[in-house]
């Protein structure tokens, strides 16, 4: 009878075993295993603000940083004034010479892949031309021996005109060349620290400097506007490169065709466009809205123009000092030899022998010695 039923409630139990799995599948369940009033959170949407992505996944912050990404066209919140303000990345953008990316990067890659590499190479190929062309045909130089007669070439006012906008311009470039490629040569030689102050003093100066070019470069333009239009001579000039090839002089008139060119693409254009741009990077031209985007185009404006200016007025210094015999002096002192006038600039000697330009145009001593130039 004990045996009999224990095998009863042995096989009760294995029934009640076996029932056990179909009663609990039909009777609803807490979500894994949760204590009774617990609630779910929503599945995360891309939709979600940082706050319901905390609630959803707490730690994940993904709402958050693609505002950040994407407030170049979605500004986010702030209370602070001024464009920009709620900007932490630009939209994407695309510079010529760059990838389609963010503007800021798109900006970097036109400095760095292009100006700064082609800036460094045309100044180097400029210099190398220039002492190659030194080096095989040497300066420009007058057959004639000097008469003694002396004709006013550039009155005292000009002549200030002139040094005060070079100076201006060769402090300007040296600073502008060292922020540019200075890290590259001269950072290993003086280290960051020396560096670091010299950059910074050259930017100083650079921003001093500016206003003095500024002023400068009107003075010059309406100066010499008068002397710089097209004349005759001007195309064969162009034509017979000068006479620099061939070694013989080509007549010109006051200015030749390259020094024209240098004052309408030097002087006039290039120069503008380096002080448009340099006053709006210096935030100095009233009613402009200076955006990061506004500031990085002016500045790859300002680099290029300021590069190709650099690389015209080196040719402009070497012809006025090393290249042509004579040339610097006449700057310096405003006077030039009868001889050197023919050599050069033979049809404004010419007019000045008969009579239709005034060999002294102002009041100055003629330098000790001279006799006045004659005149028909």
């Amino acid at each position: 009878m004990a045996l009999f039923l224990r095998r009863l409630f042995a096989g009760a139990g294995l029934a009640l075993a076996m029932l056990a799995p179909a009663y609990a599948q039909d009777k609803p369940a807490a979500p894994g295993g949760a204590p009774p009033g617990f609630v779910a959170p929503d599945l995360p949407h891309p939709e979600d603000t940082n706050a319901q992505r905390a609630r959803s996944q707490p730690g994940n912050n993904a709402p958050f940083w693609r505002s950040v990404r994407e407030s170049g066209s979605q500004p986010g919140y702030t209370s602070l004034p001024g464009s920009e303000m709620g900007v932490l990345i630009q939209s994407m953008t695309q510079y010529p010479g760059s990838d389609l990316t963010t503007a800021g990067e798109a900006w970097r890659q036109v400095r760095n892949q292009w100006i700064i590499p082609y800036g460094a190479a045309l100044m180097l190929l400029v210099v190398l031309a220039l002492a190659l062309f030194y080096w095989r045909k040497g300066a420009l130089k007058v057959h004639e021996p000097p008469t003694g007669r002396m004709i006013e070439r550039f009155t005292p006012f000009e002549r200030a005109t002139h040094w005060a906008n070079a100076i201006a311009f060769v402090v300007l470039a040296i600073s502008g060349l060292v922020i540019a490629f200075g890290k590259f040569i001269l950072l290993p030689v003086f280290g960051l620290t020396l560096f670091g102050w010299l950059t910074y003093a050259l930017k100083t100066i650079h921003n001093f400097v500016g206003p003095l070019f500024v002023i400068t470069t009107v003075i010059m333009f309406f100066t010499f506007l008068r002397d710089n239009f097209p004349q005759r001579g001007d195309v064969n000039w162009l034509m017979k490169g000068g006479g620099m090839l061939s070694g013989k002089h080509v007549p010109s008139n006051r200015f030749n065709p390259g020094e024209k060119i240098v004052f309408w693409g030097g002087v006039l254009l290039l120069s503008t466009i380096v002080i448009v741009s340099g006053l709006v990077l210096n935030k100095l031209i009233p009613g402009i809205d200076y955006t990061r985007g506004t500031m990085q185009v002016s500045h790859l404006v300002h680099a290029i123009a300021a590069i190709l200016a650099t690389a015209l007025i080196i040719g402009h210094i070497y012809l006025g000092t090393l290249g042509m015999q004579g040339a610097y002096g006449s700057m310096r002192r405003g006077y030039v030899d009868e001889s050197w006038a023919k050599a050069h600039h033979e049809y404004w000697y010419d007019d000045v022998k008969a009579g239709r330009v005034p060999a002294q145009r102002s009041s100055e001593v003629p330098p000790a010695g001279a006799k006045p130039a004659a005149q028909h």
